[in-house]
Order: structure tokens, then sequence, then C-alpha cells
């Protein structure tokens, strides 16, 4: 898993990822997403996502938002122990 914030991470161009058919997920509450979103983003809040995993594709990498970066983490590391390729990049703003 891949987080924009650590020092130690390759770089990754996480818009070319879902150009090049990556899924994003964005981990917010249904009202958040309501708010404002990524376009192109699915919304599956963070504590849905064990129940919701039919809905992410496994064969391709995922790629996750929140608003702050702490619901992402646990998203990110929810779904890579389930197998699923993640890149997590944090906050909504740094896309």
């Amino acid at each position: 898993m891949w987080n924009l914030f650590s020092p130690s991470r390759p770089a990754v161009d996480h818009r070319a990822l879902v150009r090049d058919g990556a899924t994003l997920v964005d981990v917010r509450t249904d009202d958040e997403f309501r708010a404002g979103h990524v376009e192109g983003a699915r919304n599956i809040p963070v504590h849905e996502i064990e129940q919701r995993l039919s809905e992410i594709p496994k064969d391709r990498k995922v790629v996750v938002y929140c608003r702050s970066g702490g619901r992402s983490a646990s998203a990110a590391a929810a779904l890579q122990r389930r197998g699923y390729d993640v890149v997590d990049i944090g906050p909504m703003h740094a896309w």
C-alpha cells in the first residue's frame, strides 16, 4: 500500500492510475460525499468497506481518499489485508 504522505513511498500519479482504470473510492460519509467529491469516485464509507468488498474490483488498483487521511488509511489497510492493491492519497485536497 502506498500513502502519499510516506517519505519512503514511490512516486505515484494517482490521477493517471484512475485514468488507466483504477477504482477511485471516497471513504467519507454519504453526507460528506453528497457535499462534494472527486468526479468518478464511488462512495463506500470506511465503516462499510468490509461489507461492500464485492463492489470493489480486485483485478485493478484501488485509490482511496477521505477528508483528512485517517479514514483512508484505515480503509487502505482493510483492503490490503483482503489482497487489494491500494494507493492511499489521504485527504481529498491531495487530488
